[in-house]
């Protein structure tokens, strides 16, 4: 272990519980040692989870209430039945809109050996039932170490990806895909290894949303400074092979506000930075708000921007013009390709209750946090959209600005303006506020599902 400082975008602080009365906070802010994530060689660039959990040394089998986690750790904590009623999920469960014949695929390097036994555990723990994963080994993935940072890191994205996919597509199938990322650090795998086992699912008809938690700094890769941007082009062969076939990708916005890590995973930028693949034109970046719930998940005042331990990434792409969806968001954009597209649940102050036991000494429940969570949440909601429409509704950019653009005259579009909060500062760097309509702290903000996915079905 290592300690990090919390404005690193792969780093993400979590908490777990040794019991009801004796709880310890990892965190950044304390005392305690966070895991860095593993840093991964991508034609010179890092890549590395957006945001993920970590476990306490103690670990175990009680969670806290949200009032309890407040006295205990200055946060709110939630649980996915707080999620499902935050975001109007119920009544679309209640007209048999779960998921079911949707495939939700996930990408993370190394994964988790427990992660079929964890989402049983989870399931059960919230009275769902639970779903099978299919885990893909593509590559050489190492047998799992839990002496290993690195493996114990992506087991908790893995993890997370999982658990927050399933909290809001409960009947949808989940494939999670685990590659064996070199750590040599030569610059011939990493991003290249995952993007081919995208593509390689895509073109056997697996999965209907890939859900991607990762990314790595547009100004790492080789030719950046030049303006050459043919190492970040010739990645996107995945993306484009998902378009010809329906297939939504997603892409975390990350959890450095307007910057970006460092090419060393170190520090970030000390000015505006965006990262890859949120920044692609074919992948939906997720941001991150923060919800403010009580204790049934009723909403006590409106969503704001994800910014206390992280913050919302957003900004332009010095790399990618704006693309023709954002053509209605020209005045805030520019010419550049402007990011996030819209935002879930990310704040710490609100991180999400998961469970794990890839580490045999640190079984047990977890707060996470970060925009790690954000991306397979929305997932989720894609996957709804997809069960409603009967088919796969592929890129869905266009219909959210649609829908987004509706908005202010039609509520029934489920796309809900957050107006409150900033992203600006963090790590020193100026930001973006939320604004009336799109901004580059939340895209074009939030949704309310019951609203939103059949109104997605529909433009789609």
């Amino acid at each position: 272990m290592r300690r990090v400082r919390a404005r690193h975008r792969i780093v993400v602080a979590v908490a777990g519980v040794a019991a009801l009365a004796n709880v310890a906070l990892m965190s950044p802010v304390m005392s305690d040692s966070a895991i860095a994530a593993p840093v991964h060689s991508v034609q010179g660039a890092k890549a590395a989870p957006a945001g993920a959990g970590q476990q306490s040394e103690n670990a175990a089998h009680s969670l806290l209430t949200t009032k309890q986690c407040q006295a205990k750790w200055q946060i709110s904590c939630y649980t996915p039945t707080q999620y499902q009623q935050a975001y109007n999920l119920n009544p679309l469960y209640r007209a048999g809109v779960t998921g079911k014949g949707r495939t939700i695929v996930l990408v993370d390097s190394f994964g988790s050996p427990t992660i079929q036994h964890d989402l049983d555990v989870y399931s059960s723990r919230f009275g769902m039932k639970s779903a099978h994963v299919d885990v893909v080994k593509w590559g050489s993935v190492p047998s799992f170490d839990a002496a290993n940072p690195a493996h114990n890191f992506w087991a908790g994205e893995s993890t997370l990806d999982v658990e927050m996919a399933h909290a809001v597509a409960p009947d949808a199938h989940i494939v999670l895909v685990e590659t064996g990322v070199n750590q040599s650090g030569d610059g011939t795998t990493g991003l290249r290894e995952m993007m081919d086992a995208e593509k390689s699912l895509i073109d056997r008809g697996v999965g209907d949303v890939i859900s991607q938690s990762f990314g790595a700094t547009e100004n790492t890769f080789p030719g950046f400074r030049s303006g050459d941007f043919s190492s970040i082009q010739n990645l996107r062969y995945a993306f484009k092979d998902a378009a010809r076939h329906g297939v939504t990708v997603l892409a975390a916005s990350g959890d450095d506000g307007a910057t970006s890590p460092t090419a060393n995973g170190e520090a970030a930028y000390p000015h505006r930075a965006n990262s890859w693949p949120s920044s692609d034109p074919l992948a939906v970046s997720v941001g991150g708000t923060q919800l403010h719930l009580d204790a049934k998940g009723d909403r006590i005042a409106p969503d704001s921007v994800y910014r206390d331990h992280g913050a919302s990434g957003g900004g332009l792409s010095p790399v990618f013009a704006r693309p023709s969806y954002q053509n209605g968001v020209g005045q805030v954009v520019g010419g550049r390709r402007g990011t996030p597209d819209v935002s879930m649940s990310a704040a710490m102050n609100g991180g999400a209750w998961v469970y794990s036991s890839f580490d045999p000494k640190r079984v047990g429940w977890n707060v996470c946090y970060g925009t790690s969570a954000a991306s397979p949440l929305f997932a989720g909601i894609v996957a709804l959209a997809d069960q409603v429409a009967g088919h796969r509704l592929g890129d869905i950019h266009q219909a959210l600005y649609s829908l987004s653009a509706q908005s202010s005259r039609n509520p029934s579009t489920g796309i809900v303006d957050v107006k409150d909060g900033t992203n600006s500062n963090y790590a020193g760097v100026t930001g973006y506020t939320a604004v009336k309509g799109y901004d580059m702290a939340t895209g074009v903000g939030t949704i309310d599902a019951a609203r939103f996915v059949p109104a997605l079905a529909k433009e789609g």
